[in-house]
């Protein structure tokens, strides 16, 4: 088993080979890559800057390392606006209905609340589950620059 060593997070740099979109009604989407992974020590406070070489081009490339305190901290905020978004999007949901459904007489028109609802109602639906999926994906390793060779180049961790 490769289990993870505390202390050091594995990042794999991807070089992208080929990148082909077919079909016309249909798009398909192949991607070719060959990478390498590495493993990269965490600091002990603040950020690090680590240099990675891509395994193809031999492009440098500088990675920002975070430390492990600092990355679950970031973890933990973003799932809680995440969970908040929740909470707001039922609460806006449930006054929406709620004032939506009122039979209103005629010259009375709705509370200035209402519309505000609804915007948050579509703002909270599409930012609640991206602030999970970033929380789950949030490593604290960052991408500073892009290389200078035409392939595209991607970091991401390693989940052991």
């Amino acid at each position: 088993m490769n289990r993870p060593i505390p202390g050091t997070v594995e990042v794999a740099v991807r070089h992208i080979l080929s990148d082909k979109v077919t079909g016309f009604l249909v798009r398909t989407r192949r991607i070719t890559w060959k990478d390498s992974v590495f493993r990269v020590r965490r600091p002990q406070s603040g950020k690090q800057t680590v240099e990675l070489t891509c395994p193809v081009c031999d492009a440098s490339l500088l990675a920002e390392v975070r430390t492990e305190a600092r990355t679950l901290r970031t973890r933990v905020v973003l799932r809680t606006l995440a969970a908040l978004c929740t909470i707001v999007f039922f609460a806006a949901f449930a006054y929406a209905v709620h004032e939506g459904g009122k039979t209103l007489p005629e010259g009375q028109s709705l509370p200035t609340l209402f519309p505000v609802s609804v915007v948050s109602v579509f703002v909270t639906f599409v930012a609640a589950p991206v602030l999970f999926v970033k929380s789950r994906a949030y490593n604290g390793v960052s991408l500073l620059d892009a290389p200078k060779p035409r392939r595209l180049h991607a970091l991401r961790a390693v989940r052991g």
